[in-house]
């Protein structure tokens, strides 16, 4: 299976997902796209020969008829967000409907939506006196976090001393669940019943 991994930041995910035993030979990261022309994860795309690209031409990148016509000719099968802060155009949710994940590191619904990415997730976390935290993956649609939830993993955050702390413990599960979901789309065992997403045998 071929994806396409979209990044705003330094990419740690998207190592994950490249360096990932459980993925090699099985899932390859065809194409690496930022909202940003700068962008640190591209550094990343460099290294492991990948083609990467800018999306939106008020950024100076490509357009979205561009964009749907490189993952067409890369036959890409899902579409990962991997720290990608913007909402993805509707044309591209329409057309890959339930073929795009995001990772977001807290338990959602909780501590999700509109501007709740980063250290702002974990600040609010910390300040909330939570003791459990964690990483979701869902299903994206046309708004911030609502998507349906395919996997969560909690991380205990009792004694977290700090909204860096908690980031750190969250992060190392981010970089093991995320894969692991990938997987399971690669052995099409990802199923909607009775409303509910379903992890089959």
């Amino acid at each position: 299976m071929k994806i396409s991994v979209f990044v705003s930041g330094r990419g740690s995910n998207l190592n994950a997902i490249i360096n990932s035993q459980e993925l090699k030979n099985k899932v390859e990261v065809a194409l690496i796209i930022s909202d940003k022309v700068f962008c640190p994860a591209f550094e990343t795309a460099k290294n492991n020969s990948i083609p990467h690209y800018t999306f939106g031409i008020k950024q100076g990148g490509i357009a979205i008829d561009e964009l749907l016509n490189l993952f067409a000719k890369n036959n890409i099968g899902l579409i990962v967000l991997a720290g990608y802060l913007k909402i993805v155009p509707s044309e591209i949710t329409n057309r890959y409907k339930n073929r795009i994940i995001n990772i977001h590191p807290a338990l959602l619904p909780s501590f999700g939506g509109k501007g709740m990415y980063g250290i702002k997730v974990h600040n609010a976390v910390f300040s909330s006196s939570c003791k459990v935290s964690g990483a979701t993956v869902h299903f994206v649609d046309e708004t911030y976090d609502t998507g349906k939830i395919i996997a969560q993993r909690c991380v205990d955050i009792s004694d977290a001393q700090s909204p860096e702390e908690l980031a750190a413990r969250v992060l190392e599960v981010e970089h093991q669940l995320l894969p692991e979901v990938i997987k399971l789309f690669n052995e099409n065992r990802i199923r909607f019943e009775s409303g509910r997403v379903q992890i089959t045998n």
